[in-house]
């Protein structure tokens, strides 16, 4: 008989060794990011042919714009890797136009703007970080995660809220580039979807799962009722989140069905570098089934979001 195993211990994160201050070495800096493009670009637009993607990406343009002018929202999912690619002020100024109404982020976009906030840069190697067990230990990036899902629970808001709120608060110095920093600024509503381990703050002592988890759950909410306004001849696109905003949309847009019975009609769209399977299933053709329409486009992030926002001007123009 095999003898019993014993109960495995817990890991002390106390034990972490950390990098104090901010990180050495960083992938991405704020003088590399991309800038909103100026007025024009209807030549181009306009010679595009008529067929496939090309015809497909001007069909969701003027939707959207049509969507917009009707008063209907324009709802933005965004991975982290957006932010990574220095795409931050091409999309504020989609928000400041008044093209996009309200954010959904998981809980890497939040980490990676708090870092472009405070440190001007964000992204590091994390093969090399992995080798020696350095990846994510920056200490500071914990801290500042840990402070924002306190103001979360003490205020009982959202933590896309609190992010908001604390990066305008604490005047970080890069709080201009920041989504969530301009967001609050805006009024627009922001929400954070976490996945708990799924992220390097997890890895820290000041982590607090139950404030994290409780602040995400309120933005859950939220998002299930701006699925409500969607749902009635809004947009929502998906850039770049391969599993948690896709489940997470679903079951907010279930919510919302659910709750208030309205007869269904969205557009939606996914863009992503590489064609997914949930981003297919749960954002293209799941939620539009006999009540709308679905996009899906291939391609980078920092070519495909630029042309999204200058065909977005464009149409809004004309």
């Amino acid at each position: 008989m095999a003898a019993r195993s014993k109960k495995k211990s817990l890991v002390d994160l106390s034990d972490v060794k950390r990098q104090a201050g901010t990180r050495q070495h960083n992938r991405t800096q704020i003088d590399s990011f991309g800038r909103p493009a100026k007025k024009g670009g209807a030549d181009f637009f306009d010679s595009l042919p008529r067929f496939l993607k090309a015809g497909e990406l001007n069909e969701f343009v003027a939707l959207t714009a049509k969507a917009r002018k009707k008063g209907r929202p324009f709802h933005l999912m965004l991975g982290a890797h957006n932010i990574k690619v220095g795409l931050s002020p091409i999309l504020i100024d989609l928000m400041r136009r008044g093209s996009v109404t309200s954010l959904s982020f998981n809980s890497a976009g939040l980490i990676h703007d708090l870092e472009v906030s405070f440190f001007g840069a964000t992204s590091e190697d994390v093969q090399a970080g992995l080798a020696d067990g350095s990846f994510g230990m920056v200490k500071k990036t914990a801290e500042l995660f840990a402070a924002v899902t306190h103001l979360a629970s003490k205020r009982s808001i959202g933590l896309g809220a609190a992010a908001g709120m604390f990066i305008n608060g604490e005047r970080a110095k890069h709080r201009k580039v920041s989504l969530f920093g301009r967001a609050v600024a805006l009024d627009l509503p922001v929400t954070v979807h976490i996945g708990i381990g799924t992220d390097i703050v997890a890895q820290h002592p000041e982590y607090n799962a139950a404030e994290a988890a409780e602040a995400s759950h309120l933005d859950f909410r939220l998002l299930a009722s701006l699925c409500t306004e969607i749902d009635q001849g809004g947009i929502a696109a998906n850039i770049g989140s391969a599993v948690i905003l896709p489940e997470v949309f679903l079951k907010a847009l279930t919510v919302a069905r659910n709750v208030s019975k309205h007869k269904s009609r969205l557009v939606t769209a996914n863009f992503d570098m590489i064609l997914q399977y949930r981003p297919m299933q749960n954002i293209v053709s799941r939620p539009t089934a006999g009540c709308g329409r679905g996009f899906n486009f291939v391609g980078h992030h920092e070519i495909m979001v630029p042309l999204l926002a200058w065909a977005l001007r464009r149409e809004f123009e004309r």
